[in-house]
């Protein structure tokens, strides 16, 4: 989450283009640890995977808002897809860049991330234990990867050609389960050609493979509409620096977002801002509880903010899938019981 004025990067020293974008995610990982010490969020892993948590300082008020409400958004959206891929009595796979749902996926990011994460996961007993006993992890590619059981961490430029850049992911990944791509401020970095050729390649792999009968479920949190006045002053600040949003463009309003799905031949497909969900999808108890953990005094701008991210989710299913396409157009959605069940 990343307001348009006032609230940089905390490292804005990078000269080459990938460590900027590298650097968002360090951002977001801040956020996180920062809406999770003041109470927005439950989340026991974060501190191992941040660097001197401990001293790092608070977000604003408008951050830690903006973080909890994508953060429960895209749980709320998981959790869901799980559970009606329960229904098929399978297991579900989920390619991703977040640590919360580790016994069946696939994390994917650069290098130089991959190789942090690995070592913040061996260091730490907390980390390490949930995914298996010490003799089941292993390190790869120089300790840039990371396998488990269940759980497999990638060193992967995704913007290059998916068969090679995917190579190391076809031997893992099985078109017989239902599968969740996440991608969390990803796709946006990404040319318009690379990102439709990354999902195209996700579509024809389950589609060419004999056993494939899994759903290919996917789900965009990004910015999107910055052509407006306050949208230029976010990519202004975003250029500012050094990171270039090339895949923002062809989705310059809410209504355009599910076209990132349904041109691959996704049955069905839909867009939220988190302004609509924080509006719409947060009961009465959770508002009251939000407003007490700190002042915000910037409404308005956190409004725009949100009205400027959105999660788009949809869903490809097989050619028998029959009743399915009914039921997971129906009940693959967000509610208010599913972004907010846990109790504080």
């Amino acid at each position: 989450m990343l307001p348009p004025s006032r609230y940089p990067s905390s490292d804005t020293s990078h000269t080459e283009p990938d460590a900027a974008v590298r650097q968002t995610d360090t951002d977001a990982a801040l956020a996180r640890l920062s809406a999770v010490q003041k109470g927005y969020l439950s989340d026991p892993f974060i501190r191992h995977l941040v660097p001197r948590a401990h001293l790092q300082p608070a977000r604003p008020p408008l951050i830690n808002v903006g973080t909890y409400v994508r953060s429960e958004g895209i749980d709320a959206l998981v959790g869901r897809f799980l559970a009606l891929a329960e229904q098929e009595r399978v297991p579900c796979q989920i390619t991703s860049a977040r640590m919360e749902w580790l016994k069946a996926y696939f994390e994917l990011d650069f290098p130089e991330v991959t190789m942090k994460k690995a070592m913040a996961i061996r260091k730490s007993r907390e980390l390490s234990v949930v995914l298996g006993k010490p003799e089941d992890l292993s390190l790869a590619n120089g300790g840039a990867a990371l396998h488990a059981p269940t759980y497999h961490l990638l060193p992967a430029d995704i913007r290059r050609p998916p068969a090679e850049a995917l190579a190391p992911l076809i031997p893992l990944l099985s078109p017989a389960h239902p599968t969740l791509l996440l991608f969390e401020c990803v796709l946006v970095y990404m040319t318009p050609a690379a990102s439709s050729a990354l999902t195209q390649w996700f579509v024809d792999y389950f589609a060419a493979a004999h056993e494939g009968c899994g759903v290919l479920g996917g789900i965009v949190y990004e910015m999107f509409g910055l052509d407006d006045p306050f949208g230029k002053v976010m990519r202004a600040n975003l250029q500012a620096r050094n990171v270039s949003l090339p895949g923002v463009d062809p989705y310059p309003t809410q209504e355009s977002l599910p076209e990132r799905f349904l041109s691959h031949g996704f049955e069905f497909a839909k867009a939220l801002t988190l302004r609509d969900i924080r509006r719409s999808y947060i009961d009465e108890a959770q508002q009251e509880r939000i407003s007490q953990l700190e002042l915000l005094d910037e409404i308005e701008e956190l409004e725009l903010v949100l009205a400027h991210y959105a999660m788009t989710w949809g869903v490809k299913l097989p050619a028998n899938a029959g009743a399915l396409k009914v039921s997971w157009a129906q009940q693959w959605d967000i509610s208010a019981s599913q972004v907010f069940p846990q109790a504080f």
